[in-house]
């Protein structure tokens, strides 16, 4: 049998991680026959990690338990996946000595390229590791595509050899699915998902149902799919993760808690999910949850690209509720450890969780002054184009440690209600910044009484659009846009003025506002999630591109939030929309005829 040496590239790189030495001997020797040029060896998944974020390679071969460590490759792979540090090019296969059916079924659903079963012949390895590189071959331009970033192209050929049933058309099926959630395209996304679990039921092709019905805003129907495909597989760790985001948008913590607890217990060194577990105590005020767990999270992945330092922040704040003083001075030496390794990169993220930290540490040092006056610093920033949703909990956080610290600080209220304006725009945003305040309740009630507001300023435009005066309801949702620089106001705007633009004779300087307004507000979450979680997709095959800057991230948004602004000029795109909700003054422009 041909072992495909001819057909591989010169310089061919393969990672073996396993515990056992005799092991990962045997393999590396089998990897040189087969024409691998360099090998490189873990004994430890945390080793592992830090490799593979750093350096790509064509075949990663790892031992699926670590007994020693109570660590799984399975949890490593997943990881990997949700961080976007795993790129197609990479044949990733598990190896263990035995394999339940309820193990393969996980594979197949983490884009896992197979598994070897000890003992296993060189030939049956070369065997699989050529079939694995042929379908890599068979999707190449789908991948090239994807890098060149055009979207469009790849999700057109994925459709194709799906609909064609070519060669490994499942798989590319897979990848179309994420290429049109990406581009914003969640009905066709949710079809193609409905084709192939009418092809092969597969719980992703469900799982990803879910996805596209919380990406179109029905976040209580994702949570009746995913019960439905828990009661089917209550081990499937991956439809915990979505059904916590679905709760989380929906403002249900105490649901999300129990959620992302499950899905923590069911892979206990996922440092993804040990995250989650935290952030949600530490809202929920379980704070001894959360220094337990969020601990753990910085112990296992401190220097990976997997820890988000929000992590760090939150452990802060749970250590000064305990008046554990080496508690933060150690999260600060961890921060110290970060800015090291940042020192070549503009981080203004990290800078910013510093200061909070450092903030809290010169509170329990009673160094009163200096902490309010770098408190003071951070609200002056509460209105800057870079200051998001994340840096408003925080600073909601410290402000309620001052007052409760008996500090007298008169601008506090006014900063919160600042806060709560600017970013109350939906239930779950309002719920997770008001329990950032939660151990002074009245600045908690502060923020919710701002989405009150909030809404019933979009109710009143809206009666004023609908009664025939749409130039007065868009100037209204400006002029209190600009005021509290609330996208969701700015967006609603650009709504009324893309429905009436034939009706508006100054159309032309009021879209002009609108984008100059967008520009001042920066990027607002539509949805409230926990930490940096944009690119993380739970059951998702990760569509890993070249970085982006942060000023095409506010352009893609932009243009993403305009296209379904738009949707309300036809019925033909209105009929792929989600039902209107009539609580939501957003949806109103839809429950009444032009």
């Amino acid at each position: 049998m041909a072992t495909g040496k001819d057909s591989e590239p010169q310089e061919v790189r393969a990672l073996v991680i396993d515990s056992n030495a005799t092991s990962r001997s045997i393999l590396v020797a089998q990897l040189r026959e087969y024409g691998v040029t360099k090998v490189v060896q873990c004994s430890r998944v945390r080793d592992a990690r830090n490799r593979l974020e750093h350096t790509v390679f064509d075949y990663v071969l790892c031992e699926q338990y670590f007994t020693e460590s109570n660590h799984s490759g399975q949890t490593l792979l997943d990881d990997l996946r949700r961080a976007q540090l795993l790129p197609f090019s990479t044949v990733f296969f598990m190896v263990t000595a035995e394999a339940s059916y309820a193990a393969v079924a996980e594979a197949a659903e983490s884009a896992l390229d197979g598994y070897l079963l000890k003992p296993f012949t060189p030939s049956t390895l070369f065997e699989r590791l050529s079939l694995a590189r042929l379908r890599k071959v068979h999707l190449k331009p789908i991948f090239d595509a994807i890098e060149q970033e055009d979207f469009e192209t790849a999700a057109a050929l994925c459709t194709e050899r799906f609909e064609a049933r070519q060669p490994y058309w499942l798989y590319a099926a897979r990848i179309g699915t994420e290429l049109l959630l990406r581009l914003g395209r969640h009905a066709q996304a949710r079809t193609l998902f409905e084709a192939v679990i009418a092809a092969r039921a597969l719980p992703w092709a469900k799982l990803g149902v879910a996805r596209a019905q919380i990406e179109s805003g029905q976040a209580a129907r994702a949570i009746t799919t995913l019960q439905g495909l828990l009661g089917e597989d209550a081990s499937f760790a991956d439809a915990y993760d979505v059904l916590g985001r679905a709760q989380v948008e929906l403002g249900q913590f105490a649901e999300a808690i129990e959620t992302y607890r499950t899905a923590s217990e069911l892979t206990p060194d996922s440092v993804v999910r040990l995250q989650k577990l935290g952030m949600m105590s530490y809202y929920m005020g379980e704070r001894a949850t959360a220094t337990r767990v969020l601990s753990r999270a910085a112990m296992l992945g401190l220097d990976s690209k997997l820890f988000d330092c929000q992590s760090l922040v939150l452990l802060t704040f749970a250590y000064f509720a305990d008046n554990d003083r080496k508690g933060i001075e150690r999260c600060m030496a961890d921060f110290a450890r970060l800015l090291e390794r940042h020192e070549n990169t503009d981080s203004p993220r990290i800078l910013r969780f510093v200061e909070v930290s450092r903030t809290l540490q010169l509170i329990q040092q009673r160094q009163f002054s200096q902490a309010v006056e770098a408190v003071k610093t951070m609200a002056n920033e509460i209105n800057a184009r870079s200051f998001d949703f994340e840096a408003a909990c925080n600073l909601g956080s410290l402000l309620a440690v001052l007052t409760t610290t008996s500090i007298d600080l008169s601008e506090g209220a006014v900063w919160i209600r600042s806060l709560g304006m600017r970013y109350a725009n939906t239930r779950g945003l309002c719920e997770l910044m008001a329990n950032a305040c939660n151990i002074f309740p009245p600045y908690s009630e502060s923020i919710r009484e701002c989405l009150l507001e909030i809404n019933k300023t979009a109710e009143k435009a809206m009666a004023r659009s609908l009664s025939g005066d749409a130039t007065g309801a868009v100037r209204s949702l400006l002029r209190h846009g600009a005021q509290t620089l609330n996208t969701k106001l700015v967006d609603l705007s650009q709504q009324v003025l893309l429905r009436h633009r034939d009706r508006i004779e100054e159309s032309d300087a009021l879209q002009q506002e609108i984008d100059a307004l967008r520009k001042r507000c920066g990027v607002a979450p539509t949805k409230a999630v926990l930490g940096q979680d944009s690119e993380r997709h739970p059951g998702g095959v990760v569509i890993r591109t070249r970085a982006r800057s942060a000023d095409s991230d506010i352009a893609a948004q932009q243009r993403l939030r305009a296209g379904r602004a738009g949707t309300v000029q036809t019925s033909g795109a209105d009929s792929k929309q989600p039902p209107p909700d009539p609580a939501d003054p957003l949806d109103k422009l839809r429950l009444r005829p032009n």
